[in-house]
């Protein structure tokens, strides 16, 4: 049997090191793939219970201004997949008694934000990071509802244009 000098076999790392190589070797990787992407945009979630859905904003022009015309065919889609402005709209199913929550990203917040109902203000402008509105206010005629279904949409303004929108379709729970 042949044995090494000590000190000549390979060399052996803690796990401290190992980790340390996982981690860089992560992140190298994440930053490859984070530079063949566009930059995403900013996020609003809509939360009912515990059951949470996020989206990118369904219309977009990278942060500055978009045109009237855009933002008018941005807000007439229905929430029937893919909105052919940017990312898809999502569908939340609604319990009417329950609380509907909305946040948004800080990025969004900064600029200010207004909750539209079918392409109607629903509420004032806010700079908060969250808002809770009751589920049945969604369905209600006096606020412009109709039927089962509406498209609810967070309109970015920075006070003198529209510079995003998120929108979800929600689905009254039977």
């Amino acid at each position: 049997m042949t044995s090494l000098p000590r000190g000549g076999a390979a060399r052996q790392f803690s796990p401290a090191t190992r980790r340390g190589f996982a981690v860089l070797g992560a992140v190298s990787a994440g930053l490859l793939v984070l530079s063949a992407c566009d930059k995403p945009t900013a996020v609003a979630t809509v939360t009912i219970g515990s059951d949470s859905v996020n989206s990118e904003a369904t219309c977009w022009n990278g942060g500055s201004k978009i045109d009237e015309k855009k933002l008018q065919e941005c807000l007439q889609d229905k929430g029937e997949g893919d909105s052919g402005n940017g990312a898809e709209v999502k569908t939340v199913k609604v319990d009417t008694e329950a609380d509907v929550h909305i946040g948004v990203d800080p990025k969004i917040a900064d600029k200010g934000w207004t909750i539209l109902m079918n392409g109607q203000p629903l509420t004032d402008a806010s700079n908060k990071t969250f808002r809770t509105i009751p589920g049945s206010v969604f369905f209600n005629q006096q606020y412009g509802a109709s039927g089962d279904s509406t498209v609810l949409s967070i309109l970015e303004n920075d006070g003198s244009s529209a510079t995003g929108l998120w929108s979800f379709k929600l689905e009254k729970e039977s």
